[in-house]
């Protein structure tokens, strides 16, 4: 793309317009402009409220995937691939899921991680190239995030799953973008101009962010990796995490801390066998069989004994 086209296209996105309200921020106190800022970002969560039927939908889709075997991808370059790997690195301890369930690919690779490599998402066959590393199939559910909505990297993301027959979601915060178009299914909170113009890493990140964290929440919810609003599935891979683990038996079953890291050490650390032991008096055996029977979900191990 020329510069001219370049600076066309950009003119265009809503992202990359001045904020009449930060005109002067060049002016201000530290505390001033700290207050502008946040100003800005509490317009965030209501940008997301008006999407949350497409967020919904997503949810469906990775829910559904999730049960056939499917993964979750994420995709993005610069701010928005880095946050996608933050989404995906999180749900192995949080939801004690396998690292490979949900995936997340930045525009450069590790490096990207630490370094801005802002060249690489010029390139929609770099993004061909590294899901086929990854073997992605039509079980699986792409995840394109994009600020502008119009990253190469991620367009050429989304052209092949959808030829591979892939779902595919795209999360943009300008409206009608090129990735909306491109996905099944589009989200997009629409944020307006950042507080420092086409600085995406602030509100529009904030959102996407926002976004990342229901689509995996929500979906990991759904597939029973929670009882009431505790992680039951979490991993306690850290004496943090163990703590967490024996604190989430206590609150699930109201017994005392000794009671709670002993059954924690006959289920093998698992928090789910350790509550069902302790609200039913099954053996170890006897809940690890009742909870598979109930295809993971505590809850309805719980009211089917």
């Amino acid at each position: 793309m020329t510069n001219d086209a370049l600076l066309s296209a950009l003119s265009q996105l809503v992202s990359e317009g001045r904020n009449p309200e930060t005109m002067d921020i060049d002016l201000l106190s530290s505390q001033a402009i700290l207050e502008r800022i946040n100003q800005q970002d509490k317009t965030v969560p209501f940008a997301v409220e008006k999407v949350i039927p497409q967020i919904a939908a997503a949810v469906d889709v990775i829910t559904e995937a999730f049960k056939n075997n499917g993964r979750l991808i994420y995709i993005g370059a610069g701010t928005s691939g880095r946050l996608g790997v933050l989404d995906a690195s999180e749900c192995p301890p949080t939801f004690g899921v396998s690292d490979q369930m949900v995936i997340g690919l930045i525009a450069g690779g590790k490096d990207a991680m630490f370094k801005a490599q802002e060249g690489i998402e010029d390139s929609p066959e770099a993004a061909k190239h590294d899901l086929q590393q990854l073997s992605l199939t039509q079980q699986d559910v792409l995840v394109g995030i994009a600020a502008s909505g119009r990253t190469p990297y991620v367009i050429g993301a989304l052209e092949y799953a959808n030829q591979l027959g892939a779902a595919t979601v795209a999360v943009s915060c300008n409206p009608d973008s090129k990735i909306a178009e491109i996905a099944r299914i589009a989200i997009s909170p629409v944020v307006g101009p950042e507080a420092l113009t086409g600085s995406t890493r602030l509100k529009s990140g904030t959102a996407q962010k926002l976004v990342l964290n229901m689509l995996t929440t929500a979906s990991m919810i759904r597939l029973g990796k929670s009882y009431q609003n505790l992680m039951v599935d979490v991993q306690a891979t850290n004496k943090k995490l163990e703590a967490r683990a024996i604190r989430i038996v206590m609150q699930a079953t109201d017994c005392g801390k000794e009671r709670a890291e002993q059954l924690l050490k006959l289920s093998n650390n698992n928090a789910k066998i350790a509550i069902l032991m302790q609200l039913t008096d099954m053996t170890c055996q006897e809940a690890t069989e009742k909870l598979s029977q109930s295809q993971g979900f505590l809850r309805k191990a719980i009211q089917n004994q």
